[in-house]
């Protein structure tokens, strides 16, 4: 291990934050649009919760596909069905990838926004953190902030994370917001369900999310109670496990205002990344193939990373260029 990733190891150790870990309650779907009172910003709002006996809600800006928890005394909220919300908005960067990824719903696997365009000079790293007893495999982004860090700082990175992932690492999923918080990492935090239900002996059609009996709504919200409960924001990104789903299940998905992510390149499947590529890997120790073949593209690229001819791109910015071009 190289000596400077020694040192950020030891220097995060010492500087993790144990976030927010107030209790949320009341958290639900919630359909609309409202004003910021400091300065009149539209958002569109998709959930509301509260928290110490106060409201919230959790929005989206439309331009820029930034999620944030605006408290109920900042906004001026309208409800609306999710049919109006995406009339009066159907020209903004967000409401139009909700129809790219509705476009792309077909077949049983890799549904969603799988690549950009080539001409994306570089890659969208997502990582998924599946259900494991396994320590995360720590030395993926301690790579990517020593061979990326001094090229694009903070690092843009998208995880995918699970509710019983994140009860079963806490110390780990410190660690993790302690890199965004210290500005070494861009984290986009992607819902990749509660549960991550799986069998060995299902077919594809009734495996995954599709497994009968599945509660979408706590597979969903579930997670980002945990999410927020752990200090971090969920962002408008979904991951189906297993790249699985449905044209129902995809539907539902879409009418949370999430924006379903798959990959043209997942790493242990062989599949090598191209420019626009939405690169998935696991980092949570179930996945070593995946994690070697990262690191040995990192040291690939490293001349092309230096004169900044192949970089990382953080998704809501890649979708935004992919609509404006």
């Amino acid at each position: 291990m190289k000596f400077g990733t020694l040192i950020i190891l030891f220097w995060m150790m010492l500087t993790c934050n144990p976030g927010n870990s107030k209790p949320v309650t009341d958290y639900q779907l919630f359909t609309g649009w409202g004003t910021l009172r400091r300065n009149s910003e539209k958002v569109i709002v998709i959930r509301q919760f509260k928290r110490d006996n106060q409201k919230f809600y959790l929005t989206v800006s439309p331009e820029t596909l930034l999620t944030r928890v605006i408290n109920a005394d900042s906004i001026k909220v309208i409800s609306g069905s999710w049919q109006t919300v995406s009339s009066r908005f159907r020209n903004t960067p967000y409401i139009a990838a909700i129809r790219e990824a509705r476009s792309k719903d077909g077949g049983l696997q890799d549904a969603g926004i799988t690549k950009f365009r080539p001409s994306q000079k570089g890659i969208d790293l997502t990582i998924d953190l599946c259900p494991s007893h396994r320590p995360l495999d720590r030395v993926v982004f301690t790579d990517l902030i020593h061979e990326l860090g001094r090229i694009e700082s903070p690092v843009p990175v998208g995880i995918s994370v699970t509710g019983r992932w994140m009860n079963m690492h806490a110390g780990d999923l410190k660690w993790l917001d302690s890199l965004q918080q210290s500005g070494l990492l861009d984290i986009v935090w992607i819902n990749h369900t509660y549960n991550h239900n799986v069998s060995k002996s299902a077919p594809v059609k009734k495996n995954f999310m599709l497994e009968p009996g599945t509660d979408i709504n706590g597979e969903v919200l579930k997670t980002e109670v945990a999410m927020l409960e752990n200090g971090i924001l969920p962002s408008v990104f979904f991951r189906f496990p297993g790249l699985v789903s449905n044209s129902a299940i995809f539907d539902k998905i879409l009418n949370y205002g999430l924006i379903p992510v798959g990959s043209d390149a997942w790493l242990a499947k062989g599949q090598y990344p191209e420019y626009g590529s939405i690169v998935l890997i696991h980092a949570n120790g179930n996945e070593p193939v995946g994690v070697r073949d990262f690191i040995r593209l990192l040291g690939q690229k490293q001349a092309e990373i230096l004169s900044k001819r192949w970089e990382l791109f953080d998704l809501r910015e890649s979708i935004i260029d992919d609509e404006t071009r």
